[in-house]
């Protein structure tokens, strides 16, 4: 099974049905801890109902530093990080209070260079379908090529909350 194709530059993407209607599981996976070393469950509240919302997130490690680069570009969690001030929790086997700083479009190009390759994921069948079908990109995109399609993939820097 392909994933969903997420390449098409929209505004706004609500979440497939059939993902919404999952949702439940990758949050208790990553929340306690079952799911890859990367996948972390994003808290965060919503911007519109208040209520604690719960997305499972790749957190990538870059650098000394920690990202969350939303895949779908424009969907609910990032409306609800902006919402919140970019206050927001992430849990895995724990929960960590966080602060997420919403990178300019102009310093998110190597950041999504450096999802892509995370893990030694580039050039593998994995790797390539992320770059297609989320990003619609090359098999193994240069900063270049990701340049012109950064300003539709929020990238967020993820700071603890003392």
């Amino acid at each position: 099974m392909k994933p969903i194709n997420y390449s098409q530059r929209v505004s706004y993407r609500c979440p497939p049905s059939f993902y919404a209607r999952m949702q439940w599981l990758g949050v208790l996976l990553t929340s306690s801890g079952l799911a890859p070393g990367d996948a972390v469950t994003l808290e965060v509240r919503g911007r519109k109902s208040g209520k604690i919302r719960r997305t499972p997130v790749i957190w990538l490690k870059h650098r000394g530093d920690e990202y969350l680069v939303a895949l779908a570009g424009e969907s609910n969690w990032v409306r609800n990080v902006r919402a919140a001030g970019g206050l927001a929790a992430i849990r895995r086997r724990g929960t960590h209070q966080v602060r997420l700083i919403e990178l300019p479009v102009e310093q998110r190009p190597p950041i999504i260079d450096a999802y892509l390759k995370r893990n030694g994921r580039q050039g593998t069948k994995a790797g390539t379908n992320e770059a297609q079908y989320y990003f619609g990109l090359s098999e193994k995109p240069s900063l270049q090529e990701i340049t012109p399609i950064a300003e539709f993939y929020p990238v967020f820097k993820v700071e603890p909350v003392s």
